[in-house]
């Protein structure tokens, strides 16, 4: 061995040992970093190097016809702490300000004392978390805003430590008020919408989203826009949150006087189709009554008597028929292909012989299904296509998830027994809507027009409108003017003579249908477990010139059921409490022929009640006087004429004044010299210093005022 490999030996081991002991360290460290140290790291990782962070958009609001805010995108916050942000400085300001921070989240956030916030802050502290929740639920960000006023919070999140997590909820300022129309959103918004307006609406709600990168610039971190977030546009509803709230609590209060199942109140414009009101309500297993479904366009039922209507209007239309063509209905009973048909009324011995007209106005059964049995027996998809041709069972394609369409099918599309035809007639052997029940009154209203209800009237953005919706016509004639014009009479007196009475109003004529069904359980059929019900009425106000469309339909659980009683009356409720808030009459037509329009005028400066009457357009013989400053007189009036007088004034002696009010008295005798004391109000009644005397500069005079 050369001399100088004994010394090389000893060193390179040295130097294996020390490199040893450095990889061991290098790997301990990194086991270190890996486990012991992983969540700091990753929280200083997502801190500083952020590689195409997706920035969602403010999701749009949805907005009422009158300008309200029915939903919106709010921020909420989950609030942390990092107990080794700031160092020791940060440490000692905690401490020295604990209580005045304790005392400050009580007081915003008051379900947690501050001694619970004391022990709560020192706990983290003690186990000096990185990422420490100080409250466990989401705080508003007016809450947010008060905590980050705070001291130490009041700093930056790397000095302080006070750091947040936003969440975005959508809020709906008028709670459950039409919410199965808006809809709803998932807890996490990105999943996106549910149902509702929400949904349907959903890729013009919800914006586009946006991509972010954290770099360092000038030794600081800046978040860098790679693609800016677009926030989602506006929706404007017809929704009228008035008389939403109106429709909701006129149907609330009779479904708990019915102990309903269900109930349903939609409230249309006639002209356009906008859908004012849209109340769905479902009874819960508490007794109260939700919004659970949108039971107006998903709701498939038999619709009743309300059918009546069509079926009617199809005999019409094919010249089968006219309002005083006469039916016998006999004793209220007559058997229908061997099933026995019935009126409301048969076991009180029916209505004998009676006219189309008061067919509908008692809501006749047998004189109905007698109707169109005779004409359309032999030939029944003449009558299903006479329907058609109303377009009552066109698809509307509203958008809603669940939406439904009707059924109303014929003998090509189905099996006709004899009785098919005489039960579908009055509302039986059918599906429909509600919404599409309304729908079909709504064209009637709206002199045959059929009109796609509206829910949606613009898009906006910025508080501008980008894109409006018009009205959409789904059938521009439903029938001839001759069957519209006789079957609005008609309506008209199923209300004001018919068993429709408590939908009307004895400030506006009402015309309409009421409906009486029973509901089928399937294929167990009408009976079994009991008899329920759906009560109905649908029509439109005033009747003259209609503005808005109403149907109201009441699942109950067992009879007696009334459509004019249990639903009319809730109709009648919206109907005048919407004329009252939305419908004003011209003042003109509110005068009292008998009233005198002339005011009553009191005496004094007679030119300048000369001049306001002039203004008020009321007749009197106050052209004549001109001239500067007033001119004293007495006024008279009669039915429609006022008549002035002047009065010659003498300046030393004390005038009349009685009769005028306190302001020309007043003005007439300090004029002259004269102090004036007042007692009461009016006009002057009395005056103690006698009309015609003499009186001295200074002296008081006491005027006595009355009504």
């Amino acid at each position: 061995m050369a001399p100088g490999q004994k010394d090389i030996l000893p060193r390179f081991t040295i130097i294996l040992f020390v490199m040893a002991l450095m990889a061991i360290a290098v790997i301990a460290k990194a086991g270190f970093i890996m486990f012991a140290e992983r969540g700091y790291w990753e929280e200083v990782a997502d801190r500083f190097v952020k590689e195409n962070v997706v920035v969602h958009p403010n999701r749009g609001n949805i907005i009422s016809s009158d300008g309200k805010l029915m939903a919106s995108s709010l921020p909420e916050y989950k609030i942390y702490m990092d107990f080794l942000a700031g160092g020791k400085e940060k440490d000692s300001l905690l401490m020295a300000h604990l209580t005045e921070i304790c005392e400050g989240l009580h007081q915003i956030l008051p379900d947690r004392s501050a001694e619970a916030f004391r022990k709560h802050i020192l706990q983290g502290r003690r186990k000096k978390s990185r990422n420490y929740l100080l409250y466990p639920k989401r705080i508003s960000y007016i809450e947010y805003k008060q905590v980050k006023e705070l001291p130490v919070f009041n700093l930056s999140k790397y000095k302080g430590g006070f750091h947040e997590l936003a969440f975005n909820q959508r809020k709906k300022p008028f709670g459950s008020l039409a919410m199965r129309t808006l809809g709803d959103m998932y807890p996490d918004m990105a999943q996106g919408a549910k149902n509702g307006l929400e949904l349907t609406y959903d890729s013009i709600l919800r914006g586009t989203d946006g991509i972010t990168h954290r770099q360092k610039v000038m030794n600081k971190y800046l978040n860098i826009v790679d693609k800016p977030a677009v926030d989602g546009y506006d929706i404007i509803t017809t929704i009228d949150v008035g008389i939403q709230d109106i429709a909701e609590k006129a149907l609330v209060d009779q479904l708990k006087n019915l102990n309903a199942v269900w109930g349903v109140a939609i409230v249309m414009d006639v002209a356009t189709g906008d859908v004012k009101a849209n109340v769905n309500m479902t009874r819960g297993g508490d007794g109260n009554y939700y919004e659970m479904k949108n039971l107006a366009v998903s709701n498939l039922m038999e619709p009743g008597s309300t059918f009546k209507t069509a079926s009617i209007m199809v005999a019409l239309e094919d010249k089968y028929i006219t309002p005083d063509y006469e039916v016998d209905t006999q004793s209220g009973i007559v058997n229908m292909h061997g099933s026995w048909m019935r009126d409301w009324n048969w076991h009180r011995g029916g209505y004998g012989k009676i006219d189309v007209t008061r067919i509908l106005e008692v809501s006749s059964n047998v004189g109905v299904s007698s109707i169109i049995d005779k004409f359309y027996r032999d030939n029944p998809q003449k009558f299903v296509d006479g329907l058609r041709r109303m377009s009552i069972d066109k698809p509307l394609n509203l958008g809603f998830v669940g939406e439904a369409s009707p059924r109303i099918l014929g003998p090509k599309e189905r099996y006709f027994a004899k009785t098919t035809l005489p039960w579908m007639s009055i509302g039986y052997e059918t599906q429909i809507p509600p919404i599409y029940i309304l729908n079909f009154y709504n064209a009637i209203a709206n002199n045959g027009v059929m009109v796609k209800p509206k829910f949606v009237k613009a898009i906006a953005k910025d508080g501008d409108i980008v894109e409006e919706y018009p009205t959409e016509v789904v059938n521009p004639k439903i029938c001839s003017d001759t069957t519209l014009t006789q079957i609005r009479t008609i309506l008209q007196k199923v209300v004001s003579e018919g068993l429709a009475k408590p939908a009307g109003s004895k400030q506006f004529n009402v015309s309409g249908k009421t409906g009486t069904a029973q509901i089928s359980q399937g294929a167990a059929g009408y009976k079994s477990g009991g008899v329920k019900y759906m009560v109905s009425f649908c029509g439109y106000f005033p009747s003259e010139a209609p503005k808005y469309s109403c149907l109201v339909q009441i699942e109950i659980p067992h009879g007696p059921a009334s459509g004019g009683l249990q639903a009319g009356s809730v109709f009648s409720r919206i109907a005048e409490r919407v004329y009252a808030k939305h419908l004003y009459r011209d003042l003109a037509h509110a005068k009292d022929s008998t009233a005198i329009l002339v005011p009553d005028i009191k005496n004094g400066d007679i030119k300048e009640a000369a001049y306001v009457l002039q203004a008020l357009n009321v007749s009197n013989n106050g052209s004549s006087l001109k001239g500067e400053g007033p001119i004293w007189g007495k006024a008279q009036t009669s039915a429609n004429y006022a008549t002035f007088e002047k009065v010659k004034k003498s300046k030393s002696l004390i005038p009349n004044v009685r009769g005028m009010g306190a302001k020309d008295a007043v003005y007439l005798l300090e004029s002259m010299g004269l102090k004036v004391h007042l007692t009461g109000v009016g006009r002057v009644t009395a005056q103690n210093m006698t009309p015609g005397s003499s009186f001295k500069k200074g002296q008081t005079i006491t005027l006595t005022l009355n009504h």
